[in-house]
């Protein structure tokens, strides 16, 4: 069993319901993220499931130059503290480089490590050292096994306050496939496993100069890793995805969200179940 990782009065992992990492892609405007926050903060408290509310204040690594970034460091900072002074939720976003981690840590729960950038030593330390939660996306040319290494950068600063996240492995050009055996693999390390449903299901670069993806999956995929182990989701949500300004191809829709998530409730029960019936013969 994973150690449990408190935030605020949740317990994330060590056999608790699964908690949902969820909102866009990319900060579009201030509106737009507490109109979805509230959105996702009243399926959540209905379902009792943990939300930790997710949007860039950049996307680093976009297909194209040309694409949508988002507001940036200052101005997407403001924002995130509005929708968690807004709706009394935690927030999380990623940083592409070391000196973000401190002003980020000022205002974010969670750190995130992009997958693209989870063997970046530098970034790994400065996030360890803000000692708030840090979610360290395995990256898509990684073995699971191998995240370990990543888990080391953080501890060896004394943090303990680790999330590890599955988000595919690139298979091919365009495509990535999700090794469930992954799930059990990184969960030895001892720190909760969460499942990206969403970009598990990109297809990088296949849009001519931006990500497609096959949004119709995700909830295949979700199921399936809460059968194998997952304890924590991660699924990007808009209103309206072929408007949205960043991996709208790979987002929930927003008003499928609460019957998702009510099917995934009921999965979650079971696998918990079945887990406690495994591990007490």
């Amino acid at each position: 069993m994973t150690q449990i990782i408190r935030l605020g009065d949740w317990h994330l992992g060590g056999g608790h319901p699964f908690f949902l990492i969820s909102g866009p892609c990319v900060i579009e405007s201030e509106q737009h993220c507490l109109n979805l926050a509230s959105s996702l903060a009243e399926i959540c408290r209905t379902l009792k499931i943990p939300l930790i509310f997710k949007a860039s204040f950049d996307k680093a690594n976009r297909t194209s130059i040309d694409s949508y970034r988002g507001p940036g460091l200052e101005k997407g900072l403001e924002i995130l503290q509005k929708v968690k002074d807004s709706h009394q939720i935690p927030v999380l976003s990623d940083i592409h480089e070391a000196s973000q981690a401190k002003p980020a840590a000022a205002v974010l729960d969670i750190l995130q490590i992009p997958a693209f950038l989870s063997r970046q030593t530098d970034l790994l330390e400065a996030a360890a050292k803000t000692k708030r939660i840090v979610n360290i996306k395995k990256g898509q040319f990684l073995a699971p096994g191998d995240i370990r290494f990543a888990i080391e950068k953080i501890e060896r600063h004394d943090n303990h306050q680790i999330l590890v996240t599955e988000r595919g492995v690139s298979f091919g050009y365009h495509n990535l496939v999700v090794d469930f055996r992954s799930f059990p693999v990184m969960k030895k390390f001892g720190y909760p496993v969460v499942f990206d449903a969403t970009h598990s299901v990109q297809l990088p670069g296949a849009g001519s100069g931006r990500s497609s993806g096959q949004s119709e999956f995700i909830p295949v995929l979700a199921r399936a890793a809460l059968a194998a182990g997952a304890e924590g989701l991660f699924m990007e949500t808009h209103e309206d995805p072929p408007r949205a300004l960043s991996d709208g191809a790979n987002a929930v829709r927003l008003d499928d969200m609460r019957q998702l998530l009510e099917e995934l409730l009921e999965l979650d029960q079971l696998a918990r179940q079945r887990s406690r019936w495994s591990s007490n013969p």
